[in-house]
């Protein structure tokens, strides 16, 4: 897929998530203070920031699609990293603050003194928890049709943002049949969830940016394809690294001690065109020739 095709489809599918969000924020916000619910009121924080993520990514999806210039000889690829950086920041920082709140609830008691929580609490958290896996599975599909690593993070986000959900259903209910703690306590869970979340797409986000090796079964497709050249005598040296959602590739191959300059070249040119041709993620692959030492 071309580059510019991937990122308009991924604008598309962030527009399609903030619509949503907003939509999503706005109800469980009304339905949270309406019903008393303090555990909705932080489900919809969760979704507010659900919706600043989404226009983080598409700033980082932006950047990345920029083509590469003097600044930036190898490209903006890694752009797309940062914004899932930054995503993971958000989110943990929502989730620290959605935790500390449930803590000082549950330290302070007095829970004979808190409202019941509503009919209306229950019925958004219902509805939640459906929208927001539908709309986990619809940004995940097209971040791995595109291999978006900010879209995504932002798919696993939603996907946090339901299982959030689920903790609020479980807290309003239990308040609901008259334990009032329960409420709090969904905070918390709201919390873990949000920080696994969080730490999952710093680790993601990090790894791509630190010239991270591909997994060990890729390394070995290139080096099978590699050998299966003609006049490839053997590999010396096989490096890769992850640059956002491209990879580079380094090797050093050996060939016939005897061979010209230009046949050296021809052994070299085709063995990066085979790479290339075959990894679609390989966005460039540097070849060095060694002679063989009999």
């Amino acid at each position: 897929m071309k580059k510019k095709t991937a990122q308009q489809l991924a604008m598309r599918t962030a527009r399609h998530s903030i619509i949503v969000n907003i939509l999503l924020a706005a109800f469980k916000l009304f339905a949270g203070i309406f019903a008393h619910s303090t555990a909705m009121v932080s489900d919809g924080v969760h979704s507010i920031a659900d919706l600043i993520s989404t226009v983080v990514v598409m700033i980082g999806i932006k950047l990345a699609g920029k083509k590469p210039d003097a600044k930036h000889p190898y490209g903006h690829e890694r752009f797309e990293c940062v914004a899932a950086l930054l995503l993971s920041l958000l989110v943990f920082s929502v989730g620290v603050g959605i935790g500390w709140g449930g803590v000082q609830r549950i330290l302070a008691g007095h829970y004979e003194t808190i409202a019941v929580p509503g009919l209306l609490a229950l019925i958004a958290a219902v509805v939640s928890i459906g929208v927001k896996e539908g709309l986990f599975w619809y940004v995940r599909a097209t971040a791995k049709k595109i291999d978006s690593g900010a879209l995504m993070a932002d798919a696993w986000h939603s996907r946090a943002d339901g299982l959030s959900s689920i903790g609020s259903f479980v807290g309003i209910l239990g308040a609901m049949l008259g334990f009032l703690i329960m409420d709090s306590v969904a905070a918390l869970i709201i919390c873990l969830f949000i920080l696994k979340t969080a730490v999952k797409i710093a680790l993601d986000a990090i790894g791509k940016m630190t010239d991270k090796a591909c997994d060990d079964e890729l390394q070995q497709a290139m080096r099978e394809v590699i050998l299966a050249q003609p006049q490839v005598l053997g590999i010396d040296n096989l490096r890769t690294r992850l640059f956002g959602n491209k990879i580079y590739v380094d090797v050093e191959i050996r060939a016939d001690a005897a061979a010209t300059l230009a046949q050296a070249h021809d052994i070299a040119q085709q063995v990066h065109d085979e790479i290339e041709a075959r990894f679609e993620k390989v966005k460039h692959c540097m070849v060095h020739v060694n002679p063989t030492q009999f």
